[in-house]
């Protein structure tokens, strides 16, 4: 590094140990020639950058990096394309012009001259597929629209919503016609738009106002019209022939505008999302409830949907980030062929597009994915695919899980072989993580029993708290307790069980799969099953985030109280956060093998006297009830306890502390991440402190 901005890290103790040396040049390394970078060390070696770095600006929404097609079209309703130019690499950005009207600019960022396009009333929005980072834009005026594609899906709705607000708190103003304009002499200038402010939300939903209110329109007059006979024929007035007279009365009505905000993120989740975005290989992790998966959603809508493969070690993980499992991308099937097969397998076209393509990898509970299958997917992406020397082939890694929670799955008794005791782990992870911040529990003194149970230290305090939460009375309402069951055998022949003693007829509920013959692949990653029985009386959960604010998410139990008349029948559910909804069907999209998506409408629904400890996984549950007499793995009986929101909300059956248990590798692994961090943050404590004395002195 050269002296300037960057040169407080080049003066380092000499008397640092190697591994430090590499721990710090890893992290210091960040620093570009064009991102500034200070480092904080909160926990395992956040990094927070500065406001003026543009690309990490996540909120931002005046510009867009993405790709561009700009068509001339032959009408002004989108009609056939005359002319095409494509930007792999464009900018566009919204501003003002020298008479303060909208305009999106369009710009090639290898420099070619700008293309300015005014947004006047009448252009148009296509936004169904906002999702995977597309829409359009269209210009009547101009007949011309951009296609705009591969743009990282939450900067893109930012983008879309600031843009429809700036456009309709401008509407009552004047266009300048190209007469005036060339009339004026004004030289030409383009403005950054200003950011959102309230007082746009404002103006723009009083002229909403305007247009959803009803129209008065004036009572039928009488018109004379004349007649053959010399006599006068009433008549009612003439109305517009394209305009409909319910539509007169009644507008289409547009939604209230709010301000284009996004959850926040805490200062730990931030300081990964900046890691990332840095592009470094990230690895993060956290006890249960930290947020790993509202991260990973996060992280997921900021980088290229292009070149961006979501993946999880298991289906449900797989379907809560909007991803595939890792299986299905690698094309490998299990792994368990020998390296030269997996090449083979890894070269069929559909699996080749998937590696060529793939940008940023990124891998949920990476806790159950073994250390074999991670190494062959390293060799396969370095060695036959992308043919580089660079660890992964170049992919960039963000790899996120808890390896104190479900190990791989082993045969018989093998000893579990986790991603970090693979060769290629400390070649493909340059940065260490940790989020510490619990989210899903409030009640401190759960959360430290939780913390200790993680690591399988079970105190005589932590035996008396759980062995008194069997008395729990968790039941209300007619809602009782879900069972968590380390067996799925024991899952299923509970529910059926159950649903078999209530009386009453028996309704079922077919999914409408987008392909039935695929319908295992579907299952596979569906929370939802294609046959899904019900009575009234049936104890239900809901697999899908419907209503936040009400309490209707993914994991909220309930009981349905009746089925509305009719051919479908839908069944009415009373939630224990006290909502009575009628269930509808909801659709579910997932991405297979060859870039194919599949899709499952389906009640979001599911019977939940019991679910397995593996399928509850990042799920938050009102009332649970845990018998951890069968568990069998370490990381089970934290997994099942840690799925409660509260310890009111728990009921241990049969504890025995023995049952707790932690991977004495796994807490070697922690044990050596949290030494390496306090080690640099020490270090680095020390440098600071001698920087400002040598400043001071200056």
């Amino acid at each position: 590094m050269k002296a300037g901005g960057n040169q407080g890290f080049m003066r380092r103790p000499r008397s640092l140990t190697f591994r430090f040396k590499r721990l710090l040049l890893m992290t210091c390394s960040l620093v570009t020639h064009q991102y500034k970078v200070y480092c904080t060390f909160h926990q395992c070696f956040p990094i927070r950058f500065c406001p003026g770095s543009e690309m990490l600006q996540v909120e931002d929404g005046a510009r867009l990096e993405c790709s561009v097609a700009v068509e001339r079209v032959s009408g002004a309703s989108a009609g056939h394309a005359l002319q095409r130019r494509v930007l792999r690499r464009a900018a566009v950005t919204l501003g003002r012009d020298e008479f303060r009207e909208l305009v999106l600019r369009v710009q090639d960022v290898r420099g070619s001259p700008p293309e300015s396009f005014a947004l006047r009333d009448d252009f148009r929005l296509f936004t169904r597929f906002v999702k995977d980072g597309k829409c359009t834009v269209n210009f009547p005026q101009n007949n011309a629209q951009l296609l705009i594609s591969d743009c990282p899906p939450d900067r893109l709705k930012t983008f879309l919503k600031t843009l429809s607000i700036k456009h309709e708190a401008s509407r009552g103003s004047n266009p300048v016609s190209q007469r005036a304009r060339m009339r004026a002499g004004v030289p030409r200038s383009f403005e950054i738009i200003s950011p959102v402010q309230q007082k746009d939300i404002q103006k723009a939903n009083e002229l909403r106002s305007k247009v959803n209110a009803p129209v008065q329109v004036k009572a039928l007059t009488e018109r004379a019209v004349n007649r053959t006979d010399g006599r006068q024929q009433l008549k009612r007035p003439r109305t517009d022939g394209d305009t409909s007279l319910v539509k007169t009365l009644h507008p289409h009505k547009k939604p209230v505008l709010t301000l284009p905000v996004a959850q926040k993120l805490s200062k730990e989740q931030m300081a990964v999302l900046n890691a990332v975005l840095s592009g470094k290989n990230v690895f993060f992790t956290g006890s249960a409830g930290t947020g790993k998966s509202f991260l990973l959603k996060r992280i997921v809508g900021s980088l290229p949907p292009k070149s961006t493969y979501a993946t999880a070690s298991t289906g449900v993980a797989a379907c809560h980030i909007g991803g595939t499992t890792l299986h299905s991308f690698a094309g490998i099937g299990s792994g368990s062929a020998p390296l030269d097969q997996c090449l083979e397998l890894a070269q069929r076209p559909g699996v080749l597009q998937h590696w060529t393509s793939c940008k940023h990898l990124i891998i949920d509970e990476i806790s159950m994915v073994d250390a074999e299958f991670f190494d062959k997917l390293e060799s396969i992406a370095r060695q036959s695919i992308r043919r580089s020397t660079e660890p992964f082939g170049g992919i960039q890694l963000i790899v996120c899980g808890d390896f104190l929670q479900l190990p791989p799955v082993t045969k018989g008794k093998e000893k579990p072989s986790f991603c970090f005791q693979g060769r290629s782990w400390r070649k493909c992870i340059h940065v260490n993580m940790e989020l510490t911040e619990v989210r899903r529990q409030t009640d401190r003194t759960f959360i430290s029993l939780l913390q200790a149970v993680r690591v399988g230290r079970v105190t005589e305090e932590v035996t008396a708290r759980l062995l008194r939460s069997a008395s729990n009375p968790i039941e209300r309402d007619g809602i009782v307790a879900t069972r968590l069951c380390t067996h799925k055998d024991d899952v299923e022949l509970t529910n059926e069980n159950k649903l078999q003693q209530l009386p009453g007829p028996l309704r079922v509920f077919q999914a409408l799969d987008s392909d039935p013959v695929l319908v295992k692949t579907i299952d596979a990653q569906s929370p939802v099953g294609h046959t899904l029985q019900l009575k009234v009386g049936a104890q239900v959960m809901l697999t899908k985030n419907l209503d936040v604010q009400r309490g209707l998410v993914n994991g909220a139990r309930g009981v349905v109280v009746d089925f509305l008349p009719g051919n479908q029948g839908l069944p009415r559910v009373r939630f224990l956060c006290g909502a009575v909804e009628v269930m509808k069907r909801e659709r579910w999209t997932f991405k297979a093998a060859g870039g194919v998506y599949l899709s499952r409408q389906q009640l979001p629904l599911k019977l939940a006297w019991a679910i397995s400890i593996h399928k509850s996984q990042g799920m938050t549950l009102d009332c649970v009830e845990i018998s951890l007499a069968r568990v069998f793995e370490s990381g089970q009986a934290y997994v099942a306890l840690s799925r409660a929101r509260s310890l009111e909300g728990l009921r241990v059956l049969d504890f025995d502390p023995r049952v707790v248990q932690a991977n004495a590798d796994v807490l070697t692994f922690y044990k050596k991440l949290k030494r390496d961090r306090l080690l640099l943050q020490s270090s680095m404590n020390d440098f600071v402190g001698k920087s400002n004395k040598e400043n001071q002195i200056w």
